[in-house]
């Protein structure tokens, strides 16, 4: 994700997150994190082959530990596989940080993003209560342990191939199922999608 990818984001995010949605700042504070030496973030985005926005997600890492801290596919990309492919670079880069375990915050009535989630081998933890506002929403706390082999790659649910006709999540570096807000009240290449990392 680079700085011109956030109005598009902004739609996106609006349509999917309206109680909740981050707001163009935030975005900017987590873009600033995510380039460089010492860049902290992965933020990336999908785009259809027309180059429309199909989704987006981003991860912090700090101190061997990652938080997913979004997860979004536009409402016509849902049951795709596009939020696994999403995930799936997420915790490549979690490794590639060196994270030993990668944390995530999900609505508890999310049931999609908590199957995806659970199909890569996260497993509860706890509740945050009231985590998601103005609504008072529930959060289930989610942990998953990365392999002690910082080389071998993450968990990649077997069940869940890519279909080949789908656009491909763009990476750019530094910067429900496939619908789950996470982390902090909340954000490289995919099959499939133009990459922008």
């Amino acid at each position: 994700m680079r700085w011109w990818d956030i109005p598009a984001v902004l739609v996106l995010e609006h349509e999917l997150f309206p109680e909740d949605a981050w707001s163009e700042g935030m975005f900017w504070s987590e873009l600033a994190h995510a380039r460089g030496p010492r860049a902290s973030r992965r933020y990336v985005v999908a785009e259809t082959a027309d180059g429309r926005l199909a989704g987006y997600a981003g991860l912090a890492a700090a101190g061997g530990l990652g938080d997913v801290q979004t997860i979004a596919a536009a409402r016509d990309q849902w049951g795709t596989g596009l939020g696994a492919r999403l995930l799936t670079d997420l915790l490549q880069h979690a490794t590639a940080f060196e994270c030993a375990e990668v944390l995530l915050e999900v609505r508890v009535d999310n049931t999609r993003a908590q199957k995806l989630y659970e199909r890569f081998g996260f497993a509860p933890i706890g509740f945050r209560r009231g985590y998601y506002q103005p609504g008072n929403v529930d959060a289930l706390v989610m942990r998953l342990e990365l392999a002690a082999d910082p080389a071998g790659p993450p968990p990649v649910p077997a069940a869940d191939p890519a279909p080949p006709a789908l656009p491909t999540p763009s990476a750019r570096p530094g910067t429900d199922d496939d619908h789950a807000r996470s982390g902090t009240e909340n954000h490289g290449a995919l099959p499939g999608f133009e990459n922008h990392g």
